[in-house]
């Protein structure tokens, strides 16, 4: 996500350092570039005027115009209205005093309101919630029979209406008396939606307001709509006045134009964004640290709690080593591709880490069950000798590898490349901020 941006932005900077000295009128000019880069971002103009606007009073001061490194001063100062336009800090989910608590996930139709019902259902049961799951869309069979099939793959309940209950505030009323009878704490209403916003829609959508009194209205946006996405949640906002946005999508827009103007236009938080197809990829917004990793510093503490999520203590313990000692074989490679299978995407995992610029060519590297099976049946093929030190495959030994994985010449040129491309990533982030954080980490033996 924001990629496009992020080279923008990183390409003014690298023209600031490259001036003598910061004037008026270089500074001008990297306003100027700034101002393109978020238009072409799809960022609202409203907000990139204010944007703008912001980092001129600050950055044509006399103290940064004086300063020792301004170009520094200037990143630090589009940093800080980044995180501003973003919202300043993460805005977290509100609960009622008295259980359950009523959350209505509300948007048009194709947004993603149902999968995401069922993300932040999974989101909630591991950090200490019950929830009931509940569709009030009586007008598309297949969008209740959707949350049904998607309760018994995350294995969490979903309240199916009694006999009789055919109306949306029925089956609301209904959720909302099972989860009090069963001990549930939280009741996540997804809401029936349109192609567009109508009337009745939001006639339907008012009443169950009334009736549950949620305690939060969560508006689900597709984030590769851009703009489109942020005139709904404003027009959903004035007719329901909703209490934050999950945007889903986001690991699909190169753009981020939803992102950095939703708040500034509807005045509500972004509370969750959707990084991926599976239930465990709902993540939620960080402002600061989106901001650090659209400006390419990384986002060290989203990479070490989705570490820490999706890798087993023994083995993270070992990789770390393994990064500090620069010892990773092809057999440990082969190890933790599977490991990094259940990160996601590497593209997405590499934005998080600051320093990685000579690497991006990783960014094109995907993992997926195709590729992982072809890098194991690869190195399977290979004697311990040669997984312990890769400098001793020649050109006969790659060809007596591929002959025995039942791959080419090519692929087993490719797996070495890429082995070796990741031993590279490794001993930059060991001598680099990645190594100082590890070495915090007090891990027996380091």
């Amino acid at each position: 996500m924001f990629d496009n941006l992020s080279e923008k932005l990183q390409r003014v900077f690298k023209n600031l350092r490259g001036e003598g000295k910061l004037t008026a009128e270089n500074m001008e000019q990297a306003l100027k570039e700034i101002r393109v880069a978020l238009l072409e971002a799809d960022v609202h103009f409203r907000v990139v005027k204010q944007f703008i606007e912001g980092v001129r009073q600050k950055a044509l001061g006399e103290e940064v115009l004086t300063a020792l490194s301004p170009a520094q001063q200037v990143i630090k100062i589009v940093h800080e209205e980044l995180i501003r336009v973003l919202g300043s800090h993460a805005s977290r989910l509100r609960f009622a005093n008295d259980p359950p608590t009523v959350m209505l996930i509300v948007g048009l139709q194709g947004s993603g309101k149902t999968t995401s019902t069922g993300k932040l259902a999974r989101w909630l049961s591991r950090n200490g919630h019950s929830p009931l799951m509940v569709s009030v869309d009586v007008y598309r069979p297949a969008a209740r029979k959707q949350l049904s099939v998607i309760a018994r793959q995350i294995g969490l309940p979903v309240y199916e209406g009694a006999e009789g209950e055919d109306k949306p505030s029925e089956l609301a009323r209904g959720a909302r008396r099972e989860a009090v009878q069963t001990g549930r704490d939280v009741v996540l209403v997804d809401t029936a939606g349109r192609l567009h916003i109508d009337e009745e829609l939001m006639v339907e959508l008012q009443e169950l307001k009334k009736l549950l009194a949620p305690t939060e209205i969560l508006f689900v946006a597709d984030a590769m709509t851009g703009q489109d996405a942020v005139k709904s949640a404003e027009e959903f906002h004035k007719r329901l006045g909703i209490t934050g946005v999950i945007l889903t999508k986001m690991d699909g827009d190169a753009r981020g134009g939803a992102a950095l103007s939703i708040r500034h236009v509807t005045g509500q938080p972004l509370k969750f964004v959707g990084v991926g197809e599976k239930f465990d990829a709902l993540e939620p917004f960080h402002p600061d640290r989106v901001a650090s990793r659209i400006l390419g510093m990384g986002d060290m503490l989203s990479f070490i709690e989705k570490v820490g999520q999706a890798v087993e203590q023994k083995k993270a313990e070992e990789l770390q080593r393994q990064i500090l000692e620069d010892d990773f074989t092809l057999q440990d490679f082969r190890d933790q591709m599977k490991q990094l299978r259940k990160l996601g995407p590497l593209d997405s995992i590499l934005s998080m880490l600051p320093g990685v610029g000579p690497l991006k060519q990783l960014k094109d590297v995907k993992v997926n069950e195709d590729q992982i099976k072809r890098v194991v049946a690869i190195i399977d093929s290979m004697t311990i000798q040669e997984r312990a030190n890769h400098m001793i495959i020649n050109g006969s030994r790659r060809r007596r590898i591929a002959r025995g994985s039942g791959t080419t010449v090519q692929e087993v040129n490719q797996l070495l490349k890429q082995y070796a491309q990741a031993r590279k990533m490794m001993k930059s982030l060991s001598g680099g901020l990645m190594g100082k954080r590890l070495g915090r980490l007090n891990l027996p033996g380091l």
